[in-house]
């Protein structure tokens, strides 16, 4: 895969990012960090992929989306959204 597409979101002092292709997710003090942080977890799980034939992979649901989005609240927060690719 050329990038993957990330939401990220604010979460009490943290960024919090979300890979929406493979629903991997990682934290940082800044967005820069949580992507950095989402891009190793990502780095990491496809060398597994790689070395291992029976490991499950999807996009996450539109259900775990939600969820994300409204981990803190019932509903969804007022807050920014980013919505960001990220090249491999």
């Amino acid at each position: 895969m050329d990038f993957y597409t990330l939401v990220l979101r604010k979460s009490g002092n943290y960024w919090v990012a979300l890979c929406l292709e493979n629903g991997l997710a990682g934290q940082g003090l800044t967005k820069d960090d949580a992507v950095r942080s989402i891009r190793e977890a990502s780095d990491s799980f496809n060398d597994v992929c790689r070395s291992e034939d029976d490991v499950y992979t999807a996009p996450i649901s539109i259900k775990e989306l939600h969820e994300f989005l409204t981990v803190e609240e019932r509903s969804p927060c007022l807050g920014t959204y980013e919505l960001r690719a990220v090249y491999a």
